[in-house]
């Protein structure tokens, strides 16, 4: 496909996650808990019963994950930092842990290494339980914006070298109604009395809002005082936030409309960016919607260098609501007419691209977006990786990414579709998946759906290529699951699950994969029987085997290996009809012999 304009080369673009949703690992390498991890645990709390002790089990097969990115090609990979897995309590006074910083350490390394530029939040809704459970957590003014600030500095100090896109917190909205307002998220606070003993849904959500930008400002000045003159790094804050249309061109709907989208984004991103509350907001909450200082106010003002931007659908906003958490407006899905808008809206993604960049007037960085296929959990593996519905609302978004960019002129710069696993939803469990690779719980094998492969190949025809830059290989060959890819069995990935990233001394493969990169795959370097095992699985690949001490030429009718997924994103190279050449000049058959050996020995060294 040929596109007459690309975006360019910088454009970011990769796949987000989060630290609780994928982790695992709750008790290992000295993590402490998070407010997520015993409400999880609580009956109740989340739909199907389940709980993050495991989830995607990344916290050991992260190796495997960023091998996998690395196969997709993506430029970037979103995650964040579990600020248990740094500071086990919490606090400002409270022990470091040397191994929760080696563990990122090492996954920013290795991401490095493979060309993906790490895009790291600092808080993804994982408080530590102990600050919680001693101030109060979120509610506690004095105390968390200086416990915050003391774990920002902490991430800053030892990963700024490296990581250069910053994001101090995800979606505060969600941390304040969710967590405090509705209790339907960690830690649960709310009103009502057959949800939560504690809470007030009136309060407590706008002192949480209040605390929470007090505490990304102030770890942006530390940044920006401390960091960025030498790390040369960028900071900022994403908000969540749904296009709103009026229900009908009313006045009062056309003011809904606006009423919901103040209180949806305006209540985090117009103190920020603009420097005060929205209007709406403060006639609707009075007293009730804590106030800052004139200290306070020039320390929010301008605390982002650029607008962070998680968006899913789009709503219609009626008049006459009464909840505050929507700005007094109801939401519907249903048309004055009676015909449906649906979740998926790509000209509502448009629309929101514009307003956001009309009334903030800076870059755009968009941080989340996707979809969620409904039923896909109880659909067969190779059903579910068919996600057609998927593909149809990133082919909506991508299109409307790409008008907004250059019909509109709208400064976007990055695009993470969420989400690259299927992972642990929070409230919803494991039933909801958003991923654009498919996780089998039972086997943590993973699975490319036709939504990465979709995204993948967008993003080729789209973007302009960097110098040297390849197809991924994932589009020249038939994708496989990441364990198929790095291992020879079982038996061999599980090897690299079992130990914690620290405690044993590895061997790491130096010869070519399957998809002509580096193996990379890891083995303890005591277990010699496996390394010999994986040699010569790779040389089986090549068409070579050991046979009495020797090497050996297979014959060519030797089966390769079954795919996982067969359903190629292209078709395969031998399909493509090749142009006929004249004979060449016949060779000797020892001549032909050392040709086969050569031509095979590079396909096996790098």
């Amino acid at each position: 496909m040929s596109v007459e304009r690309k975006l360019p080369q910088d454009f970011i673009w990769g796949f987000a996650t989060a630290s609780f949703q994928i982790e695992g690992s709750v008790d290992v390498d000295g993590r402490g808990k998070s407010i997520w991890d015993d409400f999880s645990r609580t009956p109740g709390k989340t739909l199907d019963g389940k709980n993050g002790d495991v989830a995607t089990d990344s916290y050991r097969l992260w190796r495997e994950d960023i091998a996998l990115l690395k196969q997709y090609g993506i430029r970037a990979y979103r995650f964040s930092i579990a600020w248990s897995r740094i500071i086990p309590l919490g606090g400002r006074n409270d022990p470091v842990n040397p191994k929760g910083i080696k563990f990122y350490s090492d996954v920013i390394d290795e991401l490095l290494r493979a060309g993906i530029t790490p895009f790291v939040t600092l808080y993804h809704w994982d408080l530590p339980q102990e600050l919680h459970d001693r101030y109060g957590g979120w509610l506690n003014k004095d105390e968390i914006v200086q416990d915050f600030v003391n774990y920002a500095r902490i991430c800053f100090q030892s990963f700024g070298d490296r990581v250069k896109h910053w994001l101090t917190l995800n979606e505060p909205w969600c941390v304040a109604v969710l967590g405090y307002g509705r209790g339907v998220f960690a830690p649960g606070r709310c009103s009502d009395r057959n949800r939560s003993a504690e809470g007030d849904s009136s309060t407590e959500p706008w002192i949480v809002a209040h605390n929470l930008i007090l505490s990304h400002a102030s770890a942006v000045k530390v940044y920006r005082d401390e960091f960025k003159p030498t790390q040369q790094g960028m900071i900022g804050i994403t908000l969540n936030g749904d296009w709103e249309v009026p229900y009908d061109n009313s006045p009062e709907n056309v003011a809904a409309a606006q009423q919901a989208l103040d209180v949806a984004i305006g209540w985090y991103a117009d103190p920020v960016y603009l420097g005060f509350y929205p209007d709406h907001m403060k006639k609707m909450l009075g007293d009730r919607l804590p106030d800052f200082s004139p200290e306070e106010w020039a320390l929010v003002k301008g605390s982002s260098d650029f607008y962070g931007m998680n968006t899913y659908t789009t709503n219609l906003a009626k008049a006459g609501g009464n909840d505050e958490f929507q700005g007094l407006v109801d939401y519907t899905f249903t048309r004055a007419d009676g015909t449906q808008l649906g979740t998926q809206d790509p000209e509502g993604f448009r629309a929101l691209l514009n307003y956001i960049w009309k009334r903030y007037k800076l870059p755009i960085y968009v941080t989340e977006n996707g979809f969620a296929v409904k039923g896909e959990d109880s659909l067969p593996i190779e059903e579910a990786v068919k996600d057609h519905d998927r593909v149809e609302y990133f082919r909506g978004a991508t299109d409307s990414l790409y008008k907004a960019i250059f019909e509109d002129g709208v400064d976007i710069r990055s695009y993470f579709p969420w989400s690259f696993l299927d992972n642990f939803e929070w409230a919803d469990g494991y039933g909801t998946r958003f991923g654009v690779t498919y996780v089998d719980y039972k086997t943590q094998k993973r699975y490319p759906k036709e939504s990465a492969k979709f995204l993948i190949k967008w993003f080729r025809e789209h973007q302009e290529s960097a110098p040297g830059s390849t197809t991924p290989p994932i589009l020249a060959t038939e994708p496989k699951s990441i364990a198929e890819h790095l291992s020879l069995s079982s038996e061999s990935s599980a090897t690299t699950a079992t130990h914690s990233p620290s405690d044993t001394v590895v061997w790491r493969c130096p010869l070519k994969s399957s998809s002509n990169l580096p193996c990379g795959h890891e083995i303890s370097s005591q277990d010699k029987a496996k390394m010999k095992q994986h040699f010569e699985w790779h040389l089986t690949q090549v068409g070579l085997a050991v046979r009495n001490g020797e090497l050996e030429l297979l014959e060519p009718s030797t089966p390769s290996k079954e795919r996982i997924i067969s359903t190629p994103l292209e078709k395969p190279a031998a399909t493509t009809p090749r142009p006929t050449r004249p004979l060449e000049k016949r060779t000797s058959p020892e001549h032909a012999r050392q040709s086969t050996w050569k031509n095979i020995m590079r396909k096996l060294v790098m």
